[in-house]
């Protein structure tokens, strides 16, 4: 059976190795805190000291991180980056949600030393990624996503090849970015009705029952409703996204003037003490 080494076991990372444990792989796990590996040790995986050297011997490793400089020190770090520890003809994939500008130097990085790359951002959340229901965003050589297909499979229930490097970190991005402008819009409207006697209660039945109202939307006012804030998708990280989002846009000379008003009122919450909450919580701003 194939080995594997998974580098971050925050929200997804820890659950998608746990569906590889299962599925009988070989896991070898990383996490900057180490308690967090503890379930994974139970199930069967090995845990590692650093990304080096859970990445010794894998024959794929997969990195599920918070940002670009997380994700640039968990492969790169001279002394304990990933990308030093594997093989020639070893395959990396990076699930972070990053930008293209690192999905681009990290794959040439691996070029240099003989290693496959793909970046392979995920749709989807905890339930998602618990379930192995995430939805794969892949980008990078066709004959690699053969190769990485039946791995994905295990984590999730669809596989989307984008393109080439950098298409999938930029489809991803855009797919936050579609997710944030709604629940911006609807923190807002929402505080807005309850200014004409409309509470979120009554906004909550009616609005699900329109054509507007996408799935996301609604429950997010379920959300804002029950004022449950615990995060699935914290607000911070939305923020990080939207912001990564504009590089992008820049650097291909578009703009994006709505992901960075949504940028804006997801800074506001973060500055207002609600960034590690659920981003639907940003309807506090307007309560």
């Amino acid at each position: 059976m194939q080995s594997v080494a998974i580098l971050g076991l925050g929200a997804m990372g820890s659950r998608m190795a746990m569906n590889l444990v299962k599925a009988g792989y070989r896991v070898a796990v990383w996490n900057r805190s180490p308690e967090k590996a503890r379930p994974l040790a139970e199930a069967g995986a090995s845990v590692a000291a650093t990304p080096r050297q859970a990445a010794q011997g894998a024959e794929v490793v997969l990195s599920m991180v918070r940002d670009d400089p997380a994700a640039r020190e968990t492969w790169l770090d001279a002394e304990t980056g990933a990308l030093g520890g594997m093989a020639p003809g070893a395959l990396a994939l990076e699930s972070s949600t990053v930008t293209v500008a690192w999905a681009q130097e990290l794959a040439a990085a691996c070029a240099e030393r003989e290693v496959g790359f793909l970046e392979t951002p995920v749709a989807g959340s905890r339930p998602q990624a618990e379930a192995g229901q995430l939805v794969f965003l892949v980008g990078g050589d066709a004959r690699l996503v053969e190769r990485a297909t039946p791995l994905m499979q295990v984590m999730g229930r669809a596989i989307h090849h984008a393109g080439p490097v950098g298409s999938a970190a930029a489809l991803k991005l855009s797919v936050n970015a579609l997710l944030g402008l709604q629940i911006a819009a609807m923190g807002e409207l929402v505080g807005l009705l309850g200014r004409y006697g409309i509470d979120a209660a009554r906004a909550a039945e009616i609005l699900p029952e329109l054509p507007v109202c996408s799935p996301a939307a609604a429950v997010a006012l379920r959300q804002m409703r029950d004022r449950a804030f615990d995060p699935l998708f914290p607000a911070v990280m939305i923020e990080k996204d939207l912001g990564y989002l504009h590089e992008i846009a820049a650097a291909a000379g578009a703009e994006v003037p709505l992901g960075d008003a949504a940028r804006r009122v997801f800074a506001r919450a973060v500055e207002a003490g609600y960034g590690d909450d659920q981003m639907s919580g940003v309807l506090r701003l307007y309560l």
